[in-house]
């Protein structure tokens, strides 16, 4: 009877949480999910203060594109979802190849177990932009057991702006414009390495 309790409490906390951080479904259906768990960087930065360690918050950008853009010491860990292969050039780009990390969802199931989290854990994932990996990203773990998969929607730099003299910067919402910590030291322990 008092797990039973314990596990309805758990359920309303998550619930409220739910409530609390829903971010408006992204138009785009590029961009929407499954689990359809939206949070914009405020909101995910608000659930990781009160969730803490029972909660697991990556960031999925390549390690090189963080080292340029910027971190936030507030994520758990980066696993990128894309990872630039360096020894495979992509001719009609002009740039290395991006490839899919073929351990994207082992090294998720990694992190959650090294944590003692589960796969019924919150999981938030935060790209550059809020659509472009995040949702792709959220969508290659479906059907693998995941119950509660939160997209940030305005990413870690955010959207471009359209006018004015700094046109298509990323100068409009996310991570970096709203706020919250970040910084160009990268923390060595969360950071990605190629295996």
């Amino acid at each position: 009877m008092k797990r039973k309790i314990f596990l309805l409490l758990i359920l309303v906390t998550y619930i409220g949480i739910v409530a609390a951080s829903a971010a408006e479904k992204p138009n785009d259906p590029k961009k929407q999910t499954a689990w359809n768990l939206y949070v914009d960087s405020k909101e995910a930065y608000a659930m990781k203060q009160k969730l803490g360690n029972r909660m697991l918050f990556i960031d999925v950008r390549d390690p090189i594109e963080i080292m340029f853009t910027g971190f936030t010491d507030i994520v758990d860990i980066n696993i990128p979802f894309k990872i630039a292969n360096r020894n495979v050039w992509n001719e009609k780009k002009s740039v290395f190849l991006v490839e899919l990390n073929p351990n994207f969802e082992q090294d998720i199931a990694a992190a959650l177990s090294e944590r003692g989290l589960t796969k019924d854990s919150p999981i938030v994932l935060m790209c550059r932009s809020g659509g472009t990996r995040g949702a792709p990203a959220t969508k290659s773990l479906e059907n693998k057991g995941y119950k509660q998969i939160y997209v940030v929607t305005d990413g870690f730099e955010g959207d471009k702006i359209k006018d004015g003299e700094r046109k298509n910067w990323r100068l409009k919402n996310g991570w970096k414009n709203s706020g919250l910590p970040w910084s160009y030291k990268l923390n060595k322990e969360k950071m990605y390495f190629h295996q």
